[in-house]
């Protein structure tokens, strides 16, 4: 007999929003309420609520959320309730902010959406904050970060399967010879991993792998603490296999001691609709741990709560 749950119809918009008003409503705010509702709601159904709150009681919900919540907790859910490329703006536009630049934020951004995704995220930067993203990743980095950066953030790679094997054969020579004389930033690299498409990308580090006998990431290890080859890894692993460079992300941010909830928050709302059962996975294998549980362990209270319902939200 199948033990498969039906799941429940949502309840009309009006009333999720009525809902949210009623968490705000009084002296103390209910969290749980607004975990049940905005923790179990997908990006369409989200942007409709904020649509039909700010119609129906002339405030912004983010604006509320804002004055209604705290710390952590607040910032996964605000996060969460942004349109993905509004979050994605946002996220960037705090990373070229930081006195240290959150390079790997850009990187990650500009590597693991689609290329529409991110040209919606640079529309959205736009519409925002009245200029583009672009010219605030070349203002904001120098040398190597920026010739690497903007050519990534500014980038619409083709999105098909198809594969030039010829190219790839080429292109691979082209970065072990590059790689070879320690030539790191080199045009020609940076050309490859920053306009190729996904499938072309795989397709020439195959072929790196099986002509040169290592794989790239391998060969970009020479100096552990030189942090340019850092990001030039990440980015790889970003185009190639994203779910183990966000394992890796969540790895490093709960495993210190004291949680990175920066990387946490960020990873949890930006992959929550895309492939956090894949990154779950990677992170139980790699572990020994599954993901839900180094979360109970490491954090505490709403943003826990959260956090939970986010990491359960794959199948919503």
């Amino acid at each position: 007999m199948s033990t498969l749950t039906v799941p429940q119809p949502l309840p009309p918009v009006a009333d999720d929003c009525e809902q949210l008003r009623t968490a705000f409503a009084g002296w103390g705010t209910n969290e749980k309420l607004i975990i049940s509702i905005l923790g179990h709601r997908n990006a369409a159904q989200r942007k409709l609520i904020r649509q039909t709150y700010a119609e129906t009681y002339g405030e912004d919900l983010l604006k509320a959320l804002d004055r209604e919540l705290t710390n952590d907790f607040e910032r996964l859910v605000v996060l969460w309730s942004l349109d993905p490329a509004e979050r994605d703006a946002y996220l960037a536009n705090e990373a070229t902010k930081r006195w240290t630049s959150s390079n790997q934020v850009l990187m990650e951004i500009a590597c693991t959406r689609s290329p529409q995704q991110l040209l919606m995220a640079r529309q959205a930067y736009h519409a925002r904050y009245k200029k583009s993203l672009e010219e605030d990743v070349g203002h904001h980095t120098t040398g190597d970060f920026r010739k690497l950066l903007v050519p990534l953030v500014s980038s619409y790679r083709y999105d098909g399967d198809e594969v030039n094997m010829t190219l790839a054969k080429a292109e691979a020579k082209i970065l072990h010879e590059k790689i070879s004389e320690k030539a790191y930033g080199h045009e020609d690299l940076i050309r490859i991993l920053a306009t190729r498409s996904k499938a072309q990308v795989n397709a020439t580090l195959n072929h790196y792998k099986n002509e040169f006998g290592n794989d790239i990431n391998k060969d970009l290890k020479t100096d552990p603490k030189d942090e340019f080859l850092t990001i030039l890894r990440a980015t790889v692993k970003c185009l190639t296999r994203p779910e183990k460079y966000f394992e890796k992300v969540l790895r490093l941010a709960i495993n210190k001691r004291g949680t990175d909830e920066g990387a946490l928050t960020r990873v949890v709302a930006t992959r929550a609709e895309v492939d956090m059962k894949f990154i779950s996975e990677e992170y139980q294998r790699r572990n020994s741990i599954p993901l839900d549980r180094a979360i109970v362990k490491d954090t505490t209270g709403d943003y826990e709560k959260m956090l939970l319902a986010l990491i359960g939200h794959v199948e919503a």
